[in-house]
């Protein structure tokens, strides 16, 4: 890469129309409904899944927005795309197309779902949602399904279309407090992680499920056509800042979706790993069907590959920037710093199976240095999933810094 090119980022920024003929884009890129609550704060936008996200506000800082999170309360805005897939044959499409058995999956719940190709290399993932028994929304992440439903719904009968949902997060340990101020009735009981639920809220009929990107309690709501969007955006920005929300963009969540091993589509998985490779095995299900690209992934290796890593002193550099005793031995996918752990955390991905949790390597940091890192589990804590379904209700008042890498066993493995 050109040295000039090393000193730049690339970004979307929302500017004024200008003049009576104003530039007309080649690809129109989708703005969340209420995109007009960040403008205030300087944003910058990255596109994902055909529709803008935020990547950058001017309200808080990084670090700021992960003890929000942490703490009290957060609102996202996110780039997630709902595609809907509905008729008589969804279920036999969706069967295909995903190796997670989605028979399974009853009207009112949600599932987590990936899709592969041929040769067992990953398309996307996202979150299914069974709205009713022949009407299925995937809200994916980044990448293409549209065109991949489409092809493999050859004489079938089924409809694929874009219901125009937009999904927004509140996330934090003080988001079942917002939800009970703002819903015309009580909370639903029984409301599971990962179910789904229509509730009334300032007399609008809207869904919301109990899941997210961040591992903390939250929801997430799905703004359809017939909802007044504006108006229900507005009163949970005013309701949540009583309890100290504030509106976050990537940064608010990269870190503690790291922490738990959450994996972020086109970076932790590309078409190059099969999900044994980044550890999502245990999400297929080989008796459910002939999905795409079950003989392939029969025959994959089924060690994972992919580990958290905790570095000393700084945020490592992304790309193949890992090594061990001098040697490359892998690519670090997502990175940032803990607030919390005070040290640097990665998820990384290995060219060999021989290093595991514990292991001592070397990698490349954003400061220009080289640091010591070490391998661990993901998720880094909580590893029973505890505080997303509401059963660990303590709040971390502060940071809980890494111990680090101790003399004896860093003289040991160098």
């Amino acid at each position: 890469m050109h040295d000039a090119l090393k000193k730049l980022r690339f970004s979307v920024k929302p500017l004024p129309v200008d003049g009576s003929r104003p530039v007309e884009l080649a690809r129109t890129m989708a703005i969340h409904p209420l995109t007009y609550q960040e403008l205030p704060y300087d944003p910058e936008y990255s596109l994902y899944a055909g529709r803008l996200t935020p990547e950058k506000m001017s309200n808080a800082t990084p670090d700021e927005m992960y003890w929000k999170a942490r703490q009290e309360i957060i609102f996202r805005h996110t780039g997630e795309h709902p595609y809907e897939i509905a008729g008589p044959d969804a279920l036999k499409l969706l069967q295909r197309i995903f190796p997670r058995d989605v028979s399974k999956v009853k009207t009112g719940r949600c599932s987590y779902q990936f899709a592969c190709y041929e040769d067992g290399g990953m398309i996307t993932d996202g979150l299914l949602l069974r709205v009713e028994d022949d009407k299925f929304w995937f809200a994916q992440a980044d990448g293409d399904l549209l065109s991949w439903y489409r092809a493999h719904a050859i004489g079938l009968d089924v409809k694929i279309s874009d219901p125009d949902v937009w999904v927004s997060q509140i996330q934090g340990p003080r988001s079942m407090e917002l939800l009970a101020n703002l819903l015309d009735g009580p909370i639903p009981d029984p409301w599971r992680y990962f179910d789904w639920v229509e509730v009334s809220m300032a007399g609008q009929n809207v869904i919301i499920s109990r899941t997210g990107f961040t591992n903390e309690l939250g929801w997430e709501i799905y703004f359809r056509p017939e909802n007044d969007t504006e108006m229900l955006g507005d009163l949970i920005l005013e309701e949540g800042a009583k309890k100290g929300m504030i509106l976050t963009a990537t940064p608010g969540f990269r870190c503690r979706r790291i922490e738990a091993g959450l994996l972020s589509a086109g970076q932790d998985f590309t078409s190059e790993t099969t999900p044994f490779a980044v550890g999502l095995g245990k999400f297929i299900d080989f008796e459910s069907g002939d999905f795409i690209g079950r003989e392939a992934l029969l025959s994959a290796e089924k060690t994972s590959r992919s580990w958290g890593m905790r570095v000393e002193g700084g945020i490592a550099l992304r790309g193949d920037t890992l090594k061990h005793n001098g040697q490359m031995v892998g690519r670090v996918t997502s990175s940032t710093w803990s607030p919390y752990q005070v040290c640097g955390v990665a998820i990384v991905h290995l060219n060999r199976n021989d290093l595991q949790a514990g292991a001592i390597v070397e990698v490349d940091c954003v400061d220009g240095e080289t640091h010591r890192a070490e391998l661990c589990s993901l998720p880094m804590y909580d590893p029973k999933g505890e505080i997303v379904r509401g059963i660990n209700t303590v709040v971390p008042k502060g940071p809980e810094p890494w111990v680090g890498i101790s003399k004896d066993r860093a003289s040991k493995t160098a």
